[in-house]
């Protein structure tokens, strides 16, 4: 009888076979000890204590399995279940290695020496290889193995397409799961670094909710009116963030942090709304 992986996920919906693995998807590999299963409670022991970021991303629940080769190679696979496809690309995204590119495998994924992450729907996947030396081939064949059975969608969150590529760093790129910027106000969103400063774009439910996040913005910031951009503006200078000139158009609360003394966030901004829907 095959081993799976993983079993059933919390919050599976009926129609939405839960994707099942073991071992033997690639050839030479079979499985050590029994599977795993951490939830909320049960991951912190897991991760020896660094379960904090999971959560902060909808942590849900977690499946794994220990694999080996006939010539004593171990791969350890995790499957996270996340709070959703943009949690589960951004949990991707804040665990990557910055040093290396990512790759389109999933909604974003890498493959190093001894470790493959990729993000696909709500899924995270980690595979961590041992001993010390380039296992790329078999991490490889596993996560091949692996996309063909993880449900969900294989392509990044739209919104980080409506920053403006001009001056872009496309690897700075990610999510901020809760209070972005640092301001409580701001509960959830995307930043991007640019020379002139740092973009976000904060998503909210409907016009109304970005509108009154944009009030309490301004009362925080003691921020002033600008006229101009977006459906409503506001321009503060932080001890913190440095210039800020932030807007509302439509349902998202966006704009420019961190601008240096002396420059204009005005086109970055503009260039930001003419973007937005």
């Amino acid at each position: 009888m095959i081993t799976t992986l993983l079993l059933l996920l919390a919050a599976q919906s009926a129609s939405e076979a839960p994707p099942a693995f073991d071992c033997s998807l690639v050839p030479g590999w079979s499985q050590q000890g029994e599977p795993r299963s951490y939830d909320s409670e049960t991951l912190f022991d897991y991760m020896d204590g660094n379960s904090e970021g999971y959560f902060a991303y909808g942590f849900r629940v977690m499946k794994g399995v220990t694999c080996t080769s006939a010539g004593g190679d171990q791969l350890v696979i995790d499957v996270s279940e996340l709070g959703d496809p943009t949690r589960a690309w951004g949990f991707f995204v804040t665990n990557r290695d910055a040093r290396t590119p990512r790759e389109p495998i999933g909604s974003g994924g890498q493959v190093l020496p001894r470790r493959a992450t990729f993000a696909k729907g709500r899924y995270y996947v980690e595979i961590a290889a041992s001993p010390d030396r380039d296992h790329r081939p078999a991490l490889r064949a596993f996560v091949a193995a692996l996309l063909l059975r993880v449900p969900g969608e294989a392509r990044p969150p739209a919104t980080i397409e409506l920053f403006p590529a001009e001056g872009l760093d496309p690897e700075s790129v990610r999510l901020v799961p809760q209070s972005v910027l640092g301001l409580r106000a701001l509960r959830a969103g995307f930043v991007a670094e640019y020379a002139g400063g740092r973009a976000l774009i904060a998503p909210e439910p409907s016009a109304a909710a970005a509108a009154a996040t944009l009030a309490k913005l301004r009362e925080r910031l003691g921020a002033t009116p600008v006229a101009g951009l977006g459906d409503e503006a506001i321009a503060a200078r932080d001890p913190y963030l440095g210039g800020l000139l932030l807007f509302r158009k439509g349902s998202h609360v966006a704009g420019v942090a961190n601008v240096p003394e002396g420059r204009d966030a005005r086109p970055l901004a503009k260039a930001l709304a003419a973007r937005l829907p």
